[in-house]
């Protein structure tokens, strides 16, 4: 026996017990690198060595900033994500992930099955890492520059001749905006200055949002008007200084107060992809909608859009990182293209909140946030604004309109109050009866949660009945076009309808005097409702589709409006093909003076391979029908041209569900 023997007891237990206090164990290494990502960087190495007696439950912590407790991680990835995880080494791979204005760390850790605890818990009830027993440590990670700008979005302004830009720097120092009409000659651009803001850990009204475990530096937004734009003309930008360092250039299209097009892409509860587990859930789908718009904003070159997106933004829950990720999602899009907003109650929602009737179902949705980041982050027409109820930055973005093109947009809360007397519904009213319907045929009223709905949400039946009771009337009286909605995770159309009643079953036809109801939170988050059982089958999971409900869809994506003069139509793309899967046409009775125009636009294909054929009203279809019918048949061709005629027609399918 070797006299060392009796020693080793000792030395395992040293061993143990460094592990506990969290030391690094000898031989063990973990590296991370690039250690800074240029640009051209889009992923992160993660590789590991030497590690004894690999578990199954392993992990590497994610950290930002570096100085954060091993129990503050942003996230986790599991050592077994590698092939070779049980010979004690491997290599897991992270695509780029956001500035989040300090640098990135990585730790490894055991975590013994016998410390699972369900006490710990994230979003979908699984338990947590506990940050013990950490094995290794990275070297830092720094992605990006923090004084250069970064999540740069747009957004229409008051006035037609201007622009907002937005974007976040990691200091509050001197920032401009520099624009103009030639991308290769920026002497001749203009330079605005702009405004900055931020908000502090203190002005979170509850937990997780103000704990150091989700609360992270938010950075400083600043806040640039361009002015003065020329109607209709494709402008390039950049933000930043010439000592902090400047953004990519940038492009978007100026509105055009008599344009007799307008182009919009809508949706609701899209929500943040996240690469890595953490605290809650995050919504992958939400990368195909981005991917399908983006395409569908290139197919239409140099004509000018805008994004609308009705409520539950980034699904932070009070995860201040998690809107880091959101705005870095979405700025392909959103540098390019306004983006626009509603509030919703994954934004606002807190027991604190100063509107809380007893009928509202108003939670802890907004996970402590109390609508702070969502107010400070956007910045949407109009100057609606509330107290929050903790005494932080006022409650901003709630209700606004805007013209774009043939299209009036309306925008509310259905998070704070709309009953009649309120200044939300004096709004609303004052706007609707003001509205130019020989300039702005079609109104297209927003907000988060639906005033109809075939889902079981029956947690929402007395909120909804405030809403049919104060607002219905409103959209009927005023001949709203289409009303959107989100909060249920599906697409849903309804008839043109007022108090549950169709007033035409169509999918196309001239405007019947009430608003097309649409659900459009079909996203991103993938928490889905069951539709509403029958009432003699409780028990039994039967869910017939209401007469009123014209389609219902499960496929994740948005939906893509294009309006003339003459008509509005609205589609329902799908993520999972990219493909038109219902449609709605409206027209207006109005006749367009720019006949070219509307052809160009009926007969677009926007990439998808669906044609929207132009459609006549009735009587002018038999009459141009007979004609047509007339002279084909003298040159003997009127089959043929009829089978044609017939195959270019849509034909509605009503649920593509099983």
């Amino acid at each position: 026996m070797h006299p060392e023997t009796p020693h080793l007891p000792f030395l395992l237990f040293l061993a143990v017990a460094a592990l506990a206090a969290g030391e690094a164990v000898a031989g063990t290494t973990l590296t991370a690198s690039p250690a800074k990502l240029s640009p051209s960087y889009h992923q992160i190495k993660i590789r590991w060595s030497g590690l004894p007696a690999p578990d199954g439950l392993d992990y590497v912590a994610i950290y930002s900033p570096p100085s954060s407790r091993d129990r503050d991680f942003l996230g986790y990835l599991f050592l077994n994500g590698s092939a070779s995880w049980r010979d004690g080494h491997g290599e897991l791979s992270l695509p780029r992930l956001p500035n989040l204005r300090a640098p990135y760390q990585f730790r490894l850790f055991r975590w013994p099955a016998s410390e699972y605890s369900y006490h710990h818990i994230d979003h979908d009830r699984n338990p947590l890492p506990h940050g013990k027993h950490r094995v290794a440590v990275s070297g830092e990670v720094s992605v990006g520059d923090p004084a250069r700008p970064e999540q740069v979005h747009l957004a229409f302004a008051d006035a037609v001749d201007e622009m907002r830009v937005m974007f976040l720097c990691g200091d509050g120092g001197k920032r401009v905006v520099r624009y103009g009409l030639q991308k290769d000659d920026e002497k001749g651009w203009k330079e605005v200055g702009t405004e900055v803001r931020t908000y502090e850990q203190k002005h979170m009204c509850d937990w997780p949002a103000n704990s150091s475990l989700a609360w992270r530096d938010p950075g400083f937004v600043f806040d640039g008007l361009m002015k003065g734009l020329e109607p209709g003309r494709k402008y390039f930008y950049k933000v930043g200084s010439d000592t902090g360092g400047w953004s990519e250039t940038y492009s978007f299209i100026s509105r055009d107060s008599e344009a007799n097009e307008t182009n919009a892409f809508l949706f609701g509860d899209m929500g943040t992809y996240v690469p890595y587990n953490t605290y809650i859930r995050t919504q992958f789908e939400s990368l195909s909608t981005v991917k399908w718009i983006l395409r569908d904003i290139e197919a239409l070159g140099d004509k000018p859009a805008f994004i609308s997106h009705i409520g539950d933004i980034s699904y932070a829950r009070g995860y201040s990182w998690v809107w880091d990720h959101f705005f870095s999602q979405i700025e392909p899009i959103a540098a390019n293209t306004p983006y626009h907003v509603c509030i919703g109650n994954h934004e606002y929602d807190w027991p604190s909140q100063p509107w809380k009737p007893w009928w509202a179902t108003y939670g802890k949705d907004g996970g402590g946030e109390c609508g702070i980041p969502y107010s400070v982050k956007f910045r949407m027409p109009g100057n609606s604004v509330l107290p929050t109820g903790n005494g932080g930055p006022d409650t901003r973005n709630l209700y606004y309109s805007f013209d774009s093109g043939v299209v009036h947009f309306v925008y509310m809360s259905t998070e704070t109050n709309f009953l009649q007397g309120s200044d939300q519904y004096n709004f609303l009213k004052a706007d609707l009866e003001k509205v130019n319907r020989t300039r702005t045929p079609f109104v297209v009223f927003q907000g988060h949660r639906p005033m109809y709905t075939s889902s079981d949400e029956t947690r929402d039946a007395a909120l909804k009945q405030q809403m049919l009771q104060n607002l219905e009337p409103l959209l009927v009286t005023y001949n709203v076009t289409l009303a959107l909605w989100g909060h249920v995770h599906r697409y849903e159309r309804f008839c043109p309808m007022k108090n549950f009643q169709c007033v035409n079953t169509s999918s196309s036809f001239q405007y019947p005097g009430a608003p097309v109801h649409l659900v459009i939170g079909m996203g991103g988050q993938d928490w889905q409702p069951i539709w509403q059982p029958r009432p003699d089958h409780p028990d039994v999971p039967i869910f017939p589709q209401p007469e009123r409900s014209m389609y219902r869809g499960g496929v994740f994506g948005y939906t893509r409006l294009v309006a003339t003069r003459e008509k509005l139509t609205l589609t329902y793309v799908g993520n999972h093909d990219g493909q038109v899967h219902d449609m709605v046409e409206i027209f207006s009775g109005q006749v367009s003076s720019n006949s070219s125009v509307a052809e160009a636009v009926d007969g677009a294909k926007l990439s998808t391979g669906v044609s929207t054929v132009r459609k006549m009203p009735p009587l002018y279809l038999e009459i141009g029908g007979s004609v047509m019918f007339a002279l084909l048949l003298g040159f003997g061709f009127g089959f043929l041209v009829r089978r044609k005629k017939e195959a270019a027609q849509w034909t509605p399918v009503k649920n593509e569900e099983s």
